[in-house]
């Protein structure tokens, strides 16, 4: 199967780094996840790495940004590693970004592939929502979920399992508000000014963009129920 165009739903990695030390969320003792279970990116990469820069790492990931990546729905999921490899190509060869912008990515089948390099654990800068990398971690649904499109049950609950271990680290409840600093102007917010989100955002409220599409972003609000439950929250 081809896989139609280069990702569109990603924003180059930001340039001045800082984030919000103060984000107004919960932070329960009993507010931690279980770590899913996360194909590495040597699954996929093969021998397809490009020469990258030492990898840039925030204090904490205080929100998580959901994406799609603007690719055919059809594709057999044993054929993912071969998608992400094209999409990785796209921005660190073709763009010549420093890595593929995304932190983790989620198949049709529920299936979590790590993205950036730097480790799963830990608060890996990525390049995926202009403004508001730093601090933040980028979940991207391989596929393209614009209205009246169907979401696969197996997808949100990958999501919602990345967004609940991620920010249970950190105590923070995914249905909470967080506050994150803009590094740049490119974003909606003036760079230095103070942005407002859930814990669990869409690309579209940090960035002039409908990525991750209208069927996804109406998903939000179940993923982040799911991601509470899953962290032992009511």
């Amino acid at each position: 199967m081809a896989v139609v165009g280069l990702v569109l739903c990603t924003m180059e990695v930001d340039r001045t780094p800082g984030e919000s030390r103060r984000p107004v969320a919960a932070r329960a003792a009993a507010g931690q996840a279980t770590r899913p279970a996360i194909v590495p990116r040597e699954r996929w990469l093969a021998d397809a790495a490009y020469t990258r820069p030492p990898t840039r790492y925030a204090n904490r990931v205080s929100a998580v940004f959901v994406h799609h990546t603007d690719s055919p729905n059809g594709y057999d999921c044993a054929d993912v590693p071969r998608i992400i490899r094209y999409l990785y190509a796209g921005q660190a060869g073709g763009r010549h970004w420093d890595d593929i912008g995304y932190n983790f990515l989620v198949d049709r089948c529920g299936t979590i592939y790590e993205g950036r390099a730097g480790g799963t654990d830990r608060a890996v800068v990525g390049a995926h929502t202009q403004g508001f990398n730093v601090g933040t971690t980028g979940i991207a649904a391989i596929g393209t979920f614009t209205a009246g499109v169907p979401v696969p049950k197996a997808m949100t609950d990958a999501i919602a399992a990345v967004a609940a271990w991620k920010l249970g680290l950190v105590g923070i409840d995914p249905r909470a508000e967080v506050q994150l600093v803009s590094t740049n102007s490119l974003s909606k917010y003036a760079a230095g000014t103070r942005g407002t989100f859930t814990a669990v955002s869409g690309h579209t409220d940090g960035y002039w963009t409908a990525c991750p599409g209208a069927a996804l972003m109406a998903r939000l609000p179940e993923i982040r129920e799911h991601a509470a439950r899953l962290q032992g929250r009511r």
